[in-house]
C-alpha cells in the first residue's frame, strides 16, 4: 500500500492572504488579480501568519454587493467569517473531506504545529485527488480485462 494522503501532501503553499484592515476594493482586486475565489486573513505574529479569517467572492457578493452596501470603506474584518475551519498538515485526506462535510465548507486553511498558515485546500483540489484516484482504479480494471483475454487466447 501507498502512503496515505495528508492535507499538507495536496494543499496549495501559495495562498493569497490580506489583513484585517485590508479594504474590500483591494481584496477583491488581489482575488481577481491571483484568480482566486477566497483569502485567508491573517496576522504576522512572531515572523508567522496566524489565521485569522476567510473571506470568499460568495461573501463579498452577498454581504456587500446584495444589499447595496458602498465598498469603499469597508474592511476585510467587516465580512471576514472568523470561525474558520482548518486542517493540520498531517491531517489525512478522509479526515479532511470529512471535516468539509461536517462544516458545509469548500475551502480549508492548511496551519502547522504552531498554527501558522502554510497552505489552502479547496473542494476542487479534493475533487481532483480522488478522480485521479478513481482513475487508477478504472486502469486496473482495464488492465485485468486484457490479462484475461491474454489468457484465453
Amino acid at each position: 500500500m501507498g502512503k496515505q494522503l495528508t492535507a499538507g501532501d495536496i494543499c496549495k503553499r501559495k495562498v493569497t492572504v490580506g489583513y484585517k484592515q485590508t479594504s474590500l476594493v483591494a481584496a477583491a482586486q488581489l482575488m481577481r488579480e491571483d484568480h482566486v475565489g477566497s483569502l485567508v486573513v491573517v496576522d504576522d505574529e512572531n515572523g508567522s501568519r496566524q489565521v485569522r479569517g476567510l473571506v470568499t467572492d460568495r461573501d463579498i457578493v452577498m454581504s456587500v454587493v446584495a444589499t447595496g452596501l458602498d465598498p469603499e470603506p469597508l474592511r476585510l474584518e467587516d465580512i471576514m467569517s472568523e470561525h474558520v475551519v482548518t486542517a493540520n498538515e498531517a491531517d489525512s485526506l478522509l479526515d479532511l473531506m470529512r471535516s468539509m462535510r461536517e462544516h458545509g465548507v469548500r475551502r480549508v486553511p492548511v496551519v502547522g504545529f504552531q498554527d501558522e498558515l502554510m497552505g489552502i485546500v479547496t473542494m476542487d483540489d479534493v475533487l481532483k485527488i480522488l478522480a485521479q484516484e478513481m482513475n487508477t482504479l478504472v486502469g486496473s480494471i482495464d488492465v485485468g480485462i486484457k490479462q484475461e483475454r491474454a489468457r484465453r487466447q
